[in-house]
C-alpha cells in the first residue's frame, strides 16, 4: 500500500515543525520546498523535494515550481473513480493526502511605506493558491490546512482515527476558499488603485474578525466586529483598549462617530457623542478648557456618552470625568495619575488612538442595504472661508465668522436634518434627525436657550422657505451658515435682512443619513 503523503510549504513557520513531526509519526511522507524543507530537515525530519516528485527543475526564480501534473494530479485525483486512479497509475502520479500551505506575504508587503510596485507583484503567490484550491476542491479525500491554529485538530484526528473526518475536511476547505478569496481581494484592490480605476464593475472587499460581540444593536441581534484587512490607523478598529469591559456594537458605532468629528480640529478639542450625534463639542487654548466647554454644552446628554479628546488626559480632566457615568474615553494618551483615577471604574473603557494619523488617506464609506451595498467617499472636504458668499446686507463680524466656521465643521457630523447653534468655541444646541428642518431649528435653539447673545446657526442643507430663518431671527440668532440652492433662497435672504442676520452660503451640502 502506498504511503500517505503531505505537501508542506509555508511562509509562516509557526508550529510547522511539530505538525510535520506529528504526521511523520503516523507514517506520512513529507514533500517540501525551499525554506520549509530546510527548516524541517534542520530538525531531523526527512523530506522529499518537489523536484524528486515532478522530475522537473524549479525555474524562473521559483515562479514555476509546483505547477505540474504530478502535483495537481495527486491533489485532484478522485480515489473513488477508477478512471482517475488509472490515469494516476499510468502517469506515475502518487496521491497527496495532506496539504499545508500558506501564501507569500502580499498583505505585509503592500503595507510597507516604501514598497514598490515590482516588489508587490513579486509577492503575488500563484502556486500556493493553486495547490490550496486543488486540495480544497478535492476535500472528499484531501485534508488541506492553511491556518496553523488547525494543526492540532488535524493531528488529533489522524492519531486517533488514522485520518481526518469528512466534517473537518469540509470545514478546512471552506476556510481555504475564504483565505484565497481574501488574498485575491487584496491583490485586486491594490492593482485597481494602482491604475486609478473608479467605480469598477465588481467590488471585492475583505475584512478580518476583530471581535465577537455579545449582541448587536439590540440584545436579540447577533453581531461581530470586523476590521479592514489593511488597517486604518485612525479608527476605532485600531484603537488600543487599556481598561474596561469589551466594546459593544453601539459603543463601536458611537466611538466611530466621535472619532470622525474629532478629526475636524487641530486645536485642543473635546467631542462628546450620544447615539451617533454630538451632544457637546468644545475647543480651547488648552484641552482642559475644551473639555469644560464640551461638558457645559449639554451636561445632561453627556451622561452615558462617549468622549474623545485630541490631547492627553491629565489628572484635572480625569477628576472631572470621574464624576460622570461614561461609556468610553478615547485620547492619544492618559497620564499615570489620570489612568489611576479613571481605571477605578472597572467598566469604563479607556482607549488610546494615534491622532498623528488623523489626516492619512481615508477609506470609502460602505453601507449595507437589503440586497446590496452603497459606497461613497467620505465627506471630508476641506473648505476655505474665502470661497463662502455673504448674501445678506449685513456682513458677519470676525467673531461670528469664527463661530460659523466652528458650527459648520460640526453640523456635517449631525444626522440630517441637522442644525447646530454655537459660538466660536462651543456647541450650544443641536437639532438632529428631524423630518422637517424647522423642527431641528426649534430643538437646537430651545436647547441653546439664552446662553450666548452672539450665537450663530449652521444648517447642513438649504432652508426650503423663510420660516426657519424667521424663527431664528425672533430668537436672537445673529448669523447663519447654509449651503444655499433652494428655489426660495431669496425668501430666506429677505427674512435674514429683516432681522439683521448675516447669512453665508457655502455652496456645499452636508447631509448625513
Amino acid at each position: 500500500m502506498t504511503k500517505k503523503r503531505a505537501l508542506i510549504s509555508v511562509s509562516d513557520k509557526t508550529g510547522v515543525v511539530a505538525f510535520a513531526k506529528g504526521l511523520v509519526e503516523q507514517g506520512v511522507e513529507i514533500i517540501s520546498t525551499g525554506g520549509t524543507k530546510k527548516a524541517l530537515e534542520k530538525e531531523g525530519i526527512p523530506t522529499i523535494s518537489i523536484e524528486e516528485v515532478t522530475h522537473f527543475p524549479e525555474m524562473m526564480d521559483g515562479r514555476v515550481k509546483t505547477l505540474h501534473p504530478k502535483i495537481h494530479g495527486g491533489l485532484l485525483g478522485r480515489r473513488d473513480l477508477a478512471s482517475h486512479m488509472e490515469a494516476m497509475e499510468a502517469y506515475d502520479i502518487q496521491p497527496i493526502d495532506f496539504v499545508c500551505v500558506n501564501l507569500y506575504p502580499f498583505k505585509e508587503t503592500i503595507m510597507k511605506e516604501d514598497v514598490t510596485e515590482d516588489e508587490a507583484i513579486e509577492n503575488i503567490d500563484i502556486g500556493g493558491p493553486s495547490m490550496l484550491r486543488s486540495a480544497a476542491k478535492n476535500h472528499q479525500f484531501v485534508t488541506v490546512v492553511v491556518d496553523p491554529k488547525d494543526y492540532e485538530q488535524v493531528l488529533i484526528e489522524v492519531s486517533q482515527k488514522g485520518a481526518t473526518t469528512l466534517a473537518t475536511r469540509k470545514k478546512l476547505a471552506a476556510k481555504v476558499f475564504r483565505h484565497t478569496a481574501a488574498y485575491d481581494a487584496l491583490i485586486a484592490e491594490y492593482l485597481t488603485n494602482a491604475v486609478g480605476e473608479k467605480e469598477s464593475e465588481i467590488v471585492t472587499l475583505t475584512y478580518e474578525l476583530k471581535q465577537e460581540l455579545r449582541y448587536g444593536e439590540n440584545s436579540h441581534q447577533k453581531a461581530a466586529f470586523y476590521q479592514n484587512a489593511l488597517p486604518i490607523s485612525f479608527s476605532i478598529a485600531s484603537a488600543d483598549q487599556l481598561h474596561g469591559k469589551e466594546l459593544s456594537y453601539n459603543n463601536i458605532k458611537d466611538a466611530d462617530a466621535a472619532i470622525r468629528i474629532s478629526r475636524e480640529f487641530d486645536q485642543p478639542a473635546v467631542v462628546a457623542v450620544k447615539h451617533m450625534n454630538p451632544c457637546g463639542v468644545g475647543v480651547g487654548e488648552t484641552i482642559n478648557e475644551a473639555y469644560q466647554y464640551a461638558y457645559e454644552a449639554d451636561p445632561v446628554s453627556i451622561f452615558g456618552g462617549i468622549i474623545v479628546l485630541n490631547r492627553e488626559v491629565d489628572r484635572q480632566i480625569a477628576e472631572k470625568m470621574h464624576q460622570l457615568f461614561l461609556e468610553i474615553i478615547i485620547a492619544p494618551s492618559f497620564s499615570e495619575e489620570a489612568f489611576t483615577i479613571l481605571s477605578s471604574k472597572k467598566n469604563l473603557r479607556l482607549m488610546t488612538l494615534d491622532f498623528s494619523k488623523k489626516d492619512q488617506a481615508i477609506e470609502d464609506e460602505k453601507v449595507s442595504i437589503l440586497g446590496g451595498l452603497l459606497i461613497q467617499n467620505q465627506d471630508n472636504s476641506k473648505e476655505k472661508t474665502e470661497n463662502w458668499q455673504v448674501v445678506t446686507k449685513r456682513q458677519p463680524t470676525l467673531d461670528e465668522l469664527n463661530a460659523l466656521e466652528f458650527a459648520w465643521k460640526t453640523v456635517k457630523h449631525v444626522k440630517s436634518n441637522a442644525i447646530v447653534v454655537a459660538n466660536s468655541h462651543q456647541t450650544l444646541g443641536i437639532g438632529a434627525g428631524q423630518m422637517n428642518r424647522i423642527g431641528s431649528v426649534q430643538i437646537a435653539i430651545e436647547q441653546a436657550g439664552k446662553r450666548d447673545n452672539e450665537a450663530v446657526l449652521a444648517s447642513d442643507a438649504f432652508f426650503p422657505m423663510g420660516d426657519s430663518v424667521e424663527y431664528a431671527g425672533k430668537q436672537g440668532i445673529k448669523a447663519i451658515i447654509q449651503p444655499g440652492g433652494s428655489i426660495k433662497d431669496q425668501e430666506s435672504i429677505e427674512m435674514a435682512d429683516k432681522y439683521g442676520i448675516a447669512m453665508v452660503f457655502t455652496d456645499i451640502r452636508h447631509f448625513r443619513h
